[in-house]
Parts: structure tokens; sequence; C-alpha cells
């Protein structure tokens, strides 16, 4: 019999998780009985009472595991390396606040009967805040157009993955891994399944501008050089700009001596101009070195603190964890 692992990474999620455990345990017992299953919780450090009903839930049920985290490593850590730690046949990624619906498992495993090694979900549409669904279309259209890497558009990490693809994932070394990069880069054999996004069930959502923000500059510092060589190119063509200005204004002062006067006020604009676009790819440039620094310091993707129902050695490949306590 085949094992599917589900994977459900939480933060602050004590509304939701008791929502999730249902769903998805209904669907797998209702609608693919044929298969073994485990349902793994990957906590990040939750404040509330999270790990309270995850426990409460491993113990009642062995097919419910979890692994705890020693503190807050960021999403997309926490989730890859939960990825790296499962070890069914196929693993399906279903986020906690429910805006990506389990009933929809069986298509994924369908597909991956069918051959399929990487089966990724496509929001064609979502019930959640306009304006900002509009803002991450603009985000999705910009990487596919920086990238050298095709990226796929409105792919939020709603997935099955099979167990080959899982290796290939243990293999990388990347303490900030962005897996929907990494996904579109390496993955084989796909299959995409376009489905409609929930609004998220209940609890509010931990995402600010600011992680928003580092995760939209984690995945163009991954992928992209356009930035940098845009750099190159706008400082060549304001240098070669400047150079026309300045032999128009000194043939204009040859011809006119007496009258003509270039001012300040031109060539103050220009110099506030030239350093506001200096500043803006110095910071750009910061951001790379960020994500460098970031890699060559080769931290562990998570420290846990718990891990629950496990059995035998943790599976870590070369993303090895370090262990606070057992």
């Amino acid at each position: 019999m085949k094992t599917i692992s589900i994977l459900v990474p939480t933060y602050n999620e004590e509304e939701n998780i008791p929502l999730v455990y249902k769903r998805v345990v209904a669907v797998m017992e209702d609608r693919l009985p044929q298969y073994a299953f485990e349902v793994v919780f990957v906590d990040n450090a939750s404040t509330d009472r999270s790990r309270e009903l995850i426990q409460g839930l491993c113990a009642k049920d062995k097919r419910i595991k979890a692994i705890f985290n020693a503190k807050n490593f960021g999403y997309s850590r926490s989730h890859f390396y939960g990825l790296t730690q499962m070890t069914g046949d196929a693993v399906m990624l279903v986020h906690a606040d429910l805006q990506n619906p389990p009933e929809l498992i069986p298509q994924f495993i369908e597909k991956w009967e069918q051959g399929a090694k990487v089966i990724i979900g496509i929001k064609n549409k979502s019930r959640e805040n306009g304006f900002v669904y509009f803002i991450r279309g603009i985000y999705y259209k910009l990487m596919k157009h920086m990238s050298e890497i095709e990226q796929i558009e409105h792919f939020t990490d709603f997935e099955l993955l099979d167990k080959s693809f899982i290796q290939v994932l243990r293999e990388i070394e990347d303490p900030v891994p962005y897996l929907r990069g990494i996904v579109s880069e390496l993955g084989f054999g796909m299959e995409k399944i376009y489905y409609t996004q929930d609004k998220r069930e209940h609890g509010k959502s931990y995402a600010n501008f600011f992680k928003l923000y580092d995760f939209a500059m984690l995945g163009i510092t991954s992928y992209s050089k356009t930035l940098m060589r845009m750099a190159t190119f706008v400082g060549a063509g304001l240098g070669g700009a400047c150079v026309l200005v300045a032999l128009a204004t000194f043939i204009k002062k040859l011809l006119d001596w007496d009258s003509f006067s270039a001012g300040t006020a031109a060539a103050t604009i220009g110099i506030f101009f030239l350093g506001a676009i200096q500043i803006f790819f110095i910071g750009i440039l910061g951001e790379y070195i960020l994500s460098i620094n970031s890699r060559v310091i080769k931290r562990p993707l998570v420290i846990e603190e718990q891990r629950i129902n496990f059995e035998g050695k943790p599976n870590a490949g070369k993303n090895e964890s370090i262990h606070a306590a057992e």
C-alpha cells in the first residue's frame, strides 16, 4: 500500500488546526481508502494554543505527527525543512489556513498515479482581498519576465511532490531556499491543477508588508540578474545623456556667450536625480549581498525542539537539523 505524507506548516493557527485535521482525514478516509497516510504538522514556534492542539491530535491518532521548531525560522525555511523530513511515496503540502482546499488532494494523486512527479496548484481565481490578488499578480508577472528560469504565475506552494523529487530537495544545500523557484527550475514530470483559492478560514495572516517584501526579494535575488544588469544599462544611458547635455550646453554658450546662462536649477535637479538612481541601485546591490551572506554562512534550516510519533532517525539528508531536545 502506498503512503501519502501530508505536510501542514503552522504558526498561530489554533482555530484552523482542528478543521484542517478533520478535512484532510475525511478526504483520505472517504475518498482515498486505498492509501495509507500520515499528517505532519510542522509548527514554527507558535505562541497560541497550536502546539497543545497538535499534541492532542498526536495522542489520539498515531497517523498524526509533529515537528516543533525551537523558534520561528520563517515560513520558507520551516516548510522546506518539513518537506525533507517526509517519508511517504508522495508528499502533499497543505496550508493550515485552508485557502487551498484539501478536497483537491484526490486530483493531485490521480495525476501522480498517471506518472507526474511534480503536481502544482495554480490559482486562476481567488476569494482573497482583490487588491492583494492584483499586487501578487504584478509580482508574478515581473518575476516571469525578470527571471532566467521560467517562473510559474499564481503558484503558492500548493503541491504534491513524488519521493524522487523530495530526494532532490534533500540534496540542496541552501539555508534560505525559495521553494517556488526551486520547483520551477528543477521540477520534472510536472503537471498543473487550476483551482479557486478560498479566503482564510479563521484567524489573521501574519504576512505583513515587510515579510512579503522579504519573500519577494528572496525570489528576485535568487533567480534574477535583471536588476543588477539594469543598473549597468541605466548608468551607461544616463552617462551618455549627460555627455550630450554638456556638449549642447557648451555649444550654446559659445554661440551666445553674453546672454546664455545654464543656471543652477538644471544642475541641482540633475545631481539629485543621479543621486537617487545611485541610492536605488546601491539598495538593490545590498539585497544581493544580504542574500549571498545568508547562504555562505550555511546556518541550519531549523533547530528542532521536539518531534512526536516519529520512529527512527530524522530523515534530514544534507539539510540536517540540530535538535534542541528530544
